[in-house]
């Protein structure tokens, strides 16, 4: 492990010799071999079903992870699995979950699905990759992860064989007696072959491969990216990038004396590459508490006690979970934390403040994207921590702010501190090929190399990277550009304010007006009025301050804790609309706001009496947004 405290040890690590001439690992059993060589018997990965700090948890070395990675990959390849072919799982966090991803890689291209999609969602990916093996759970108590990947493969006819995992070995007796009486039934039958996943794997060889591993590097792995953008496009990510992401963990941040708690999801890249490939690349200890992490029954509650149990140096979060925790009393000895990682959305001050006040830890902020196999910068870990900055571009990440057209035509690069379009190049970067489909790619690099983020940003002086805004989640208000976290950092000031997001509402004269959705913070109050007037005497920019301020329970979020602005989007066009439907007095509601690969989101229509159309149409299409009836 190196030092990155600076600028200063960044380049001086470029300063070695150029990325390509590094002797590293091509694949990734290549790359595994050389942890197992290394460490064998140090420990690689930790589960544990329940949350309790006493509760049973598995352990597997780095020499018991690389024999069941190599005998999974055996079997991938016994399946008909060719470098070509896809694996897919659908799988919460459990041990064979990083196997799988593993394996995958090594013997096909490896495809994670999000389990708390709903089943259409998961046949469409299946059916978009043309995956031939699905990894999934045996039906479970409390879980519904097997009988929505039923419906799915019912839907998806390439899936030839699904492999179950079953969780109730996980369990101590008497639990373990007490669910195969509780199992829920699959309702749904498929034509593919059902197998044990273990007991299929157990039959191969662990010593070697028995196929011939990847002669160089290739894609082997497709995520699936929606972000809070809408409709899901399929990112390649090839060895090299992948690797990348592992090398800048074992070089700038972790050794195998580090332990690295991970109760994020293994089908998201922050999990799945600067996490687990980081600990491959450093022989670092990766712990998952229970399968749904974050989520999982008691984590929270238990988490200090989790991090003494395992003695965790790194804690790898994200601000909503960043927020949970400051809830809760510190009732452990968390002495071992040395630093915590967060990324996903940008980290309140106040709420970086109170965490290093209650745990004497800093917050590293770090960005990253399923485009660009992850990590582009990070704050330095032993260093000048930027609150609200996402740090210094990593080594080997370039990150140019560009003033581009739609076509990724650069029309000029912007200066200090000038807010542009950020772009990357970097060896995660696929150029020009970061997507599956090849019309998703045409304008997504500028000058043919640097990938366009969609994100707005600026560099500073000292190099530090500030994120300001998605691009396409500007709010254009009669042609006025309005950045939306000038609203969210306003009212995340508020001190009942726990999380907000702000978005664009349609309107008939300026096109947009800013609108804000806010979740307080557990316990607190705070009226609409009382936000409202923070609102106005906040944000400097009066078109900034929002039209409507709503309050929900909770505001909807990604798995990793990002705001997900198209729920948001949704609501206030339904809102919007049906108010100008009812202030009119016309006999129609918004029935549902659907997302249109082609038009973006479209309100759709009942008629909730005797229609005039013609003056409904006259009345809706006084807004941008379009709609159609149901």
């Amino acid at each position: 492990m190196g030092r990155f405290t600076s600028v200063a040890d960044r380049d001086a690590v470029e300063a070695e010799g150029p990325y390509a001439q590094r002797n590293l690992p091509v694949t990734i059993h290549q790359f595994l071999t050389a942890t197992r060589d290394r460490f064998p018997d140090r420990p690689a990965i930790s589960f544990q079903l329940l949350s309790g700090s006493k509760d049973r948890a598995e352990t597997l070395t780095w020499r018991a992870l690389h024999a069941r990675v190599t005998q999974m990959a055996n079997l991938f390849r016994s399946l008909g699995v060719g470098e070509t072919d896809v694996v897919a799982y659908l799988l919460p966090n459990c041990t064979e979950t990083a196997a799988v991803l593993l394996a995958g890689a090594v013997a096909g291209k490896v495809s994670p699905i999000n389990p708390l999609l709903d089943p259409d969602q998961v046949a469409a990916i299946l059916r978009d990759s043309g995956a031939k093996v699905l990894v999934t759970l045996k039906s479970f108590p409390h879980s519904d992860v097997a009988q929505k990947a039923a419906r799915a493969v019912v839907q998806a006819p390439d899936v030839r064989t699904v492999l179950e995992i079953d969780l109730n070995r996980y369990l101590t007796f008497p639990k373990s007696l007490i669910v195969p009486f509780l199992r829920p039934k699959n309702p749904v039958s498929h034509k593919a072959a059902v197998r044990n996943l273990n007991a299929e794997a157990d039959r191969m060889p662990a010593d070697r491969l028995s196929f011939a591993d990847s002669a160089g590097d290739r894609v082997a792995a497709l995520f699936h990216t929606g972000g809070t953008t809408g409709m899901p496009k399929v990112a390649q990510h090839k060895y090299s990038g992948m690797i990348y992401n592992g090398w800048l963990g074992g070089r700038l941040l972790f050794d195998e004396s580090d332990v690295l708690i991970c109760p994020l999801p293994l089908f998201h890249v922050f999990a799945a590459y600067p996490i687990l490939m980081s600990c491959i690349a450093s022989g670092a200890h990766m712990v998952l508490p229970t399968p749904a992490g974050y989520r999982g029954d008691g984590v929270f509650d238990n988490f200090w006690k989790l991090i003494e149990r395992w003695k965790v140096t790194f804690l790898i979060t994200v601000p909503t979970a960043i927020s949970a925790l400051m809830q809760r009393p510190v009732d452990a000895d968390i002495s071992s934390l040395r630093m915590a990682i967060s990324g996903s959305a940008p980290l309140p001050l106040e709420l970086y403040r109170r965490f290093e006040q209650v745990t004497g830890v800093q917050v590293a902020e770090g960005y990253g994207l399923t485009e660009a196999t992850c990590l582009v910068s990070c704050n330095p870990v032993d260093g000048l921590k930027k609150v609200g900055s996402v740090g210094v571009p990593l080594p080997y990440s370039h990150v140019r702010i560009l003033d581009t057209d739609g076509n990724g035509t650069v029309r000029r690069e912007c200066g200090v501190d000038e807010i542009g379009e950020i772009c990357v190049a970097s060896p995660g970067v696929f150029e020009g090929s970061t997507y599956t489909e090849a019309d998703k790619n045409r304008g997504l690099f500028a000058e043919g190399r640097y990938l366009r983020t969609g994100d707005l940003g600026r560099l500073d002086a000292d190099g530090y990277l500030w994120i300001t805004g998605r691009a396409k989640d500007l709010i254009i208000r009669g042609g006025h550009n309005i950045d939306p976290a000038m609203i969210e950092e306003a009212l995340a000031r508020h001190p009942a304010v726990a999380f907000v997001g702000a978005i664009g509402q349609p309107d008939a004269f300026a096109g947009e007006l800013p609108s804000a959705y806010v979740e307080l913070v557990k316990g607190a109050s705070a009226t609409v009025e009382d936000l409202m007037k923070h609102a106005r005497d906040h944000i400097p920019e009066r078109a900034a301050v929002p039209k409507h301020i709503e309050i929900l329970p909770e505001l909807p979020k990604t798995a990793v804790g990002k705001i997900f602005k198209p729920d948001l989007r949704r609501r206030a066009i339904a809102r919007v609309f049906d108010t100008a439907l009812a202030e009119s007095g016309l006999a129609a509601r918004v029935a549902e706001v659907a997302e249109d690969k082609k038009r973006g989101l479209v309100a759709r229509l009942d008629r909730t009496g005797t229609v005039d159309e013609a003056a409904i149409a006259a009345k809706l299409n006084e807004f941008a947004t379009p709609w159609e009836w149901r």
